[in-house]
């Protein structure tokens, strides 16, 4: 039969042998406080890509440089990511695709304390999209264009080709602005692109991308002209409500041609 820890201590003290206890623990490294595995930014890629297939290395390192996290760094300059920084890493990235959100709206939803289970999960394939999510989506373009990105940020960030950003400013599908002989591309664009890089990996080319354009152009133009009055007010609080309202119906607008085109498209699939 196995002696206790303290007997066989005690015997030990007795026959002069050396004596072997547990290493003790200190009280701030107890075991439900002891610190979380260290993740290489390799380990974390892998553990993003289920759900985050486009996940990259350099994707990371940039929304390092853009001061969304912060992992530590080893001695020799390797970064190590704690699991607080993976989950970290998993809203930021729901943010944006979920709600399209940009970086830096996402950066004060995380100063505000926005945490990854405060995310509603996409809505299944097939279900009805809700107004007031395409609401969400499209409120930081209609108030305030948001940051301006170089062409080289938004390639970085949407995995998309500079030809291809190229061709779409061909045909208008995107606009960029120029400053300082180099081109810049805010909020929405930079949204643009990542949508029809999307596209692209199905062989939708920058041609084809004309008819979104045309009735994105047709839809704003009726919206413009249900609203004209107020929106040209000079009465500030009537202006105000009046953008309100032309965001209410760009929501509804979204939601509306999206009913349309899945009932389009299951008539097709049947």
């Amino acid at each position: 039969m196995d002696e206790p820890n303290a007997t066989r201590a005690g015997r030990q003290r007795l026959e002069g042998e050396p004596v072997e206890l547990p290493p003790p623990v200190a009280p701030e490294e107890s075991v439900d406080q002891r610190p979380s595995k260290s993740l290489t930014i390799g380990a974390v890629c892998k553990a993003l890509q289920q759900e985050f297939p486009d996940i990259s290395i350099s994707k990371l390192r940039y929304l390092e440089d853009q001061k969304l996290v912060a992992p530590k760094r080893t001695p020799g300059g390797y970064r190590l990511y704690t699991t607080s920084d993976l989950a970290r890493l998993r809203t930021i990235l729901r943010l944006q695709r979920d709600e399209f959100l940009p970086l830096r709206v996402i950066r004060q939803e995380l100063a505000a304390g926005r945490t990854e289970g405060e995310i509603a999960p996409p809505a299944p394939a097939g279900g009805d999209a809700r107004p007031g999510a395409a609401l969400r989506r499209i409120t930081f373009s209609l108030r305030d264009r948001g940051a301006l990105y170089s062409l080289d940020e938004v390639v970085e960030e949407t995995g998309a080709e500079p030809r291809l950003v190229a061709e779409l400013e061909d045909f208008g599908i995107v606009k960029s602005v120029v400053r300082g002989g180099a081109r810049y591309y805010d909020d929405t664009e930079r949204e643009i692109v990542r949508a029809t890089t999307e596209l692209a990996r199905y062989g939708v080319a920058g041609r084809n991308l004309r008819v979104f354009r045309t009735s994105a152009e047709r839809e704003a133009a009726l919206l413009q002209q249900i609203l004209a009055p107020s929106l040209r007010s000079r009465n500030p609080d009537r202006r105000r409500e009046a953008v309100e309202a032309l965001e209410n119906l760009a929501a509804v607008a979204s939601h509306l041609k999206h009913l349309l085109l899945v009932r389009d498209l299951r008539r097709i699939a049947t």
